[in-house]
């Protein structure tokens, strides 16, 4: 019995080749695991419940027929925080919130996307800190959808241009909350996200306290990963 996990696809109409090979992983593990949890930004941008694109409704038709077969789970990240009850309705996927914590095969494990972890980015925070205003989604989902992809599309850009002068530790997770984190779950539990774009095994000591984090690898044209959880511990693995 394992479970799976992945992050960072970022899925997008200019993606196709990732979008056959995501396409081709839930055709093979469809059935053959007890669940899939996706912890953020499957979509390179989600515009909103009502994108009917083809790409779109692509999209949506293999997760529900994979979610037909095993659960589906999906933490949504900071690319694709808009998911909301049409696409569960539309995927067959059941959306968690963050941070959430669950016992798989009698170990508590503690999942996240991670973005939130990156103290120090504290542009990224501000901005994370607007754009997860309610009535700030509100405006944006009354728009058009063609205003909204023009705008996703230069806030991108803009955001893009920004990330080019920040440093490489300050787009990391921050340490400190790493451990408040845990520290308010339960003893024991393993943190495991994506975001950072940086696939690793930490192991530390806080308090006396043996601790992990996995990191998901992400996916690229050239390949990706997942993590792979069962009675023994957590494997990743390449796709």
């Amino acid at each position: 019995m394992t479970t799976l996990f992945l992050a960072d696809l970022h899925l997008s109409p200019d993606t196709p080749a990732l979008n056959a090979r995501f396409q081709a992983f839930l055709r093979a593990h469809a059935g053959q695991v007890e669940a899939l949890y996706i912890l953020g930004d499957l979509f390179e941008f989600w515009l909103g419940d009502d994108d009917d694109r083809p790409f779109t409704r692509d999209c949506l038709s293999w997760l529900a027929a994979f979610a037909r077969q095993t659960p589906l789970y999906v933490l949504p990240g900071n690319r694709d925080f808009l998911l909301g009850a049409g696409f569960c309705r539309a995927s067959g996927a059941t959306l968690l919130s963050e941070p959430h914590a669950l016992t798989l095969y009698g170990r508590p494990y503690l999942l996240c996307h991670g973005d939130a972890l990156c103290r120090d980015d504290v542009a990224y925070q501000r901005f994370r800190r607007k754009v997860r205003q309610r009535w700030r989604q509100w405006l944006f989902l009354a728009l058009p959808l063609a205003w909204r992809a023009r705008l996703v599309g230069a806030v991108r850009q803009e955001t893009g241009q920004a990330k080019m002068h920040k440093s490489a530790a300050i787009m990391d997770v921050n340490q400190d909350a790493v451990d408040e984190l845990l520290n308010a779950a339960p003893s024991g539990s393993v943190l495991i996200h994506g975001h950072t774009h940086r696939p690793a095994h930490h192991q530390w000591t806080h308090h006396g306290q043996a601790r992990q984090r996995w990191v998901i690898r992400d996916w690229r044209d050239e390949g990706g990963g997942y993590l792979a959880v069962d009675a023994n511990g957590v494997r990743a693995l390449s796709c």
